[in-house]
């Protein structure tokens, strides 16, 4: 008899958790899921990832990593979801739920990680969840689409993957309040930059310049350096010191400040979404990007707030405007907070992994949000991501290769 595998497409705002909590304890089981019924289940997913985390860092109890020196901590994304599948692996399952297995992985990771699922799926039923249409794995499976909290099958699940995505943002980019002043479109130099952690070579001899109204993607596999890369731009590595770096045409350890790199800096990494959990205003949201600051401490200006209501509009974000920022979705959280790192039309606009953990539609709004902004404005756009995204449209790609002696960067022309 052949084994029953499921696939379930879910966007953002899906009841995802749940939905897990109907399959693992099987009171209620969804319509087309009676098969599991008094069955074992496992559950393979970030909060489980985060659970084991949790007891690790409170507890010092190791559970996944026993019998290693390593911390899950330390783990990159592919080594956690490994260290947890082969924990899982150890007890008798008939079958196994998969919460996005291959987000956030380079193609090396997931390729390791898809061997080892495809040979799983010849054991056990498996279930997956997935964000994104490229990430769901390739056996034969029974098709659901999870809304909210619930779940409808699909007889033709291509139809859905042929859906075309219509370009969002079509009115002019609102422009900055005033320009930020600059000596020299040469914004960033390093020349030959290696960097070393202890004994673990990260960077070696990284020549790379950004420039003014140019448009770049960084990409490489996980723990290839480009966190690192990055770091030494913000101001937050002293590992720049010392090196051939040129910012915003200052040598770096010239005597420039944190605060002289931020003004001229807008930045975006997910991980900024979690500091604004209280009662956040939309147009306080973007308000305090001309301020870099968690939250709103000041009286807003006529004109700062015209400009924040020129930018909602520009969303189509006009009907959301009396809600708070914690109230929004996923996708419409990541819309606003790469807004407010691009209010100011700073120099140099980072957007470190901004689509990372969106669904589909979510994914192309970003996408197209930033390409809208790198053709509207003379920033120098650096977008960071592991994977390709369909519609982005960079000019130029670094990509960092791992080595032995660190990883080494290579320029592509798009």
């Amino acid at each position: 008899m052949a084994i029953a595998h499921w696939t379930i497409f879910a966007d953002n705002e899906s009841d995802k958790d749940f939905l897990f909590k109907q399959l693992l304890e099987a009171r209620e089981l969804p319509h087309g899921f009676a098969a599991l019924q008094g069955m074992q289940g496992g559950l393979l997913s970030p909060s489980e990832i985060d659970r084991y985390i949790e007891e690790e860092e409170r507890h010092d109890h190791k559970i996944l990593t026993r019998g290693k020196k390593q911390h899950l901590q330390t783990m990159s994304s592919g080594e956690r979801k490994k260290a947890l599948l082969n924990h899982l692996l150890k007890q008798p399952l008939d079958y196994l739920i998969l919460d996005n297995p291959l987000d956030n992985l380079d193609v090396s990771s997931r390729a390791d990680l898809l061997q080892l699922l495809e040979g799983l799926a010849n054991k056990i039923s498996l279930i997956q969840l997935v964000n994104r249409w490229e990430d769901s794995l390739p056996f034969r499976s029974t098709f659901y689409l999870l809304r909210k909290n619930q779940l409808s099958p699909i007889e033709d699940p291509i139809t859905l993957l042929k859906q075309e995505h219509s370009r969002q943002f079509i009115q002019p980019v609102p422009q900055p309040l005033e320009p930020i002043p600059l000596s020299t479109p040469l914004l960033v130099s390093f020349k030959q930059v290696s960097v070393s952690y202890g004994e673990k070579p990260v960077l070696h001899e990284i020549s790379w310049e950004l420039k003014s109204g140019e448009y770049w993607q960084l990409s490489g596999p996980n723990g290839s350096g480009k966190t690192t890369l990055l770091s030494l731009i913000t101001g937050e590595s002293p590992k720049a010191y010392g090196q051939d770096i040129t910012l915003f045409g200052k040598k770096k350890g010239s005597g420039e400040s944190v605060w002289d790199i931020k003004e001229k800096l807008g930045y975006f990494t997910p991980a900024m979404t979690d500091r604004f959990s209280g009662y956040h205003s939309l147009e306080n949201m973007l308000i305090s990007g001309l301020y870099d600051s968690i939250g709103l401490y000041v009286k807003p200006s006529p004109a700062e707030q015209r400009l924040a209501q020129d930018w909602i509009a520009f969303l189509g974000m006009e009907a959301l405007g009396k809600r708070y920022f914690h109230e929004l979705s996923p996708g419409q959280q990541r819309l606003i907070m790469c807004v407010r790192a691009m209010i100011k039309h700073p120099p140099l606009l980072i957007l470190d992994e901004p689509t990372t953990g969106l669904d589909d539609s979510s994914a192309a709004m970003v996408v197209d949000l930033v390409n809208r902004m790198a053709e509207a404005s003379k920033c120098c756009i650096v977008f960071v991501s592991h994977r390709k995204e369909p519609g982005l449209k960079p000019q130029y790609t670094l990509v960092l290769k791992p080595d032995i002696a660190g990883s080494k960067g290579a320029i592509e022309v798009n």
